[in-house]
């Protein structure tokens, strides 16, 4: 039953008044005390949890304990806890229970749980898990969350239990970009040999440089109060870490006001009761300023919570039809990054990257506003190119003209000189030989081709002249069954020589 607390029901049929479902007596024989307390679209979701986790498991010749456990009080259906072969999963539907990272149950994160960026350094990744609503169903979606990397989301059945926990594809990519060791750097000569405050010093600055580019500002005050208690550093170093400390300050003063700001916003969607902008701030301040809040801002994010989670079935399909829309939006955006970044290798268009062009064409126009200015007019420009292109033949101008013919003139495009290569005008690889010849450079060749085609006249057809045996005029066949006549045949040679125009019927 939808939004169900886990019990044994039975049918109530009746013919006077409404039919419904009831629990079963408890063991002792009193009524049992149904726990259910919300009715939404995702009250179900322990229960889809449970089922999909099952079919997983069995899938692999695995069985499992599941419980929907309640530490501290919390709501039934918060926690879903599988216990299997010693080792367990504690998936956390909302924020209710705070995870316990080591406390020998991996912590699987609703998209709601926040999570901060201290613990996706640490860790490398956190898994995350999403219902999405299919007709009457919910289906279950894995999630990887790792720092300065989107949530690459996948269906249970791409997912795998190894000794490590729970993998997913990505988890294999991120853990490998992790063991991959750094490019050795050449070094003229023993490092300068630095006393140890000032050492230290270098490294608390290196280390501000690193937490200021990641955006953590648990790690910019961290580092900034170490540097407060740092002694005995030379008196240039300690110019350095002043004014390090002043930027930071700066800086953290700022990001404090976009914090501000943040919960304002949420605040107003709450009030506005903008369902799809809720649920878009409250991702960003659970991954963002999760750490240290205030009393009032852990009020704001509780109601924020409750009235996401309160909201009826239509309008969370909605919302999530919306986030899935803007999932798309933004995988497209990266398809339009990956392929601008290709394509900035060619200065021109070519057959050979039609596809392209319309992949990035597509793409951009599904990304919409994600589109930077800077991609929105290279998108233009290739626009622009492939529109242009429809004029051109349906095959390469470099396959109609020999390397021999084109290499002794000059380009006009990239002014490549007789006997050189053409060579990119435009984009990253500017500068470097080309694969084919310009078009700029075939044209001329293939223009003077046709014009001396039109100057010269073609040879006769034999049926146009008249036979000088049998008489036989215009497209008539002569009298003689060996077919025409050798005397019909010279005369059309001999036309064609002196260049006579062929008769126009």
């Amino acid at each position: 039953m939808l939004g169900g607390c886990g019990g044994r029901l039975t049918t109530k049929l009746y013919t006077d008044r409404a039919c419904h479902f009831a629990h079963h007596p408890d063991p002792d024989g009193l009524p049992h005390e149904c726990r259910r307390r919300s009715r939404g679209v995702a009250s179900a979701d322990h229960l889809y949890v449970k089922s999909a986790a099952a079919a997983w498991l069995r899938g692999r010749g695995e069985q499992a304990r599941f419980d929907f456990t309640r530490p501290g009080g919390a709501p039934v259906g918060s926690v879903v806890d599988i216990q299997f072969q010693g080792r367990g999963l504690r998936v956390h539907l909302d924020g209710a229970v705070a995870p316990v990272w080591d406390d020998g149950s991996e912590p699987v994160l609703g998209v709601s749980v926040p999570v901060d960026r201290d613990t996706l350094i640490e860790r490398w990744y956190v898994h995350r898990i999403r219902l999405d609503s299919e007709g009457t169903a919910r289906r279950v979606k894995i999630g990887t969350e790792a720092f300065a990397r989107p949530t690459e989301w996948f269906d249970l059945g791409q997912c795998a239990m190894m000794e490590r926990g729970l993998s997913t594809p990505a988890v294999e990519r991120i853990i490998q970009s992790h063991r991959t060791p750094p490019p050795s750097r050449w070094s003229p000569g023993k490092a300068k040999k630095v006393p140890a405050p000032d050492a230290r010093a270098q490294g608390l600055l290196r280390q501000l440089v690193y937490a200021r580019r990641i955006e953590s500002v648990v790690m910019v005050a961290q580092v900034c109060g170490e540097i407060a208690d740092l002694t005995g550093v030379s008196p240039e170093m300690q110019v350095q870490l002043e004014a390090a400390v002043r930027n930071a300050r700066v800086w953290l003063e700022g990001q404090a006001e976009v914090r501000r700001k943040l919960f304002a916003r949420l605040e107003e969607a709450v009030a506005e009761r903008r369902a799809g902008r809720v649920r878009r701030l409250l991702i960003r301040v659970n991954a963002a300023a999760s750490h240290d809040r205030t009393e009032a801002e852990g009020a704001i994010v509780a109601r924020a919570s409750d009235y996401f989670d309160a909201l009826d079935c239509d309008t969370r399909q909605a919302v999530e039809a919306e986030a899935a829309t803007e999932r798309a939006a933004a995988e497209a955006a990266g398809r339009v990054r990956t392929l601008l970044k290709g394509l900035r290798r060619h200065d021109a268009y070519a057959h050979e990257l039609r596809d392209q062009v319309k992949e990035l064409l597509q793409a951009a126009t599904l990304a919409g506003d994600h589109v930077t200015a800077g991609q929105a007019r290279d998108v233009a420009l290739w626009k622009e190119r492939f529109a242009s292109s429809r004029s051109l033949p349906p095959y390469p101008l470099y396959s109609r003209v020999a390397r021999r013919y084109w290499i002794a003139r000059s380009c006009p495009r990239c002014h490549a000189e007789q006997g050189k290569d053409c060579v990119l005008v435009e984009g990253t690889d500017a500068g470097k030989i080309r694969k084919h010849p310009h078009d700029e450079r075939l044209q001329p060749i293939l223009d003077e081709r046709k014009a001396k085609q039109k100057q010269t006249p073609r040879a006769w057809r034999v049926y146009e002249v008249t036979c000088p045996d049998c008489g036989k005029g215009y497209n008539s066949p002569c009298q003689s069954p060996a077919g025409p006549h050798r005397s019909r045949v010279e005369l059309a040679k001999e036309y064609s020589r002196l260049g006579k125009l062929p008769p126009k019927r």
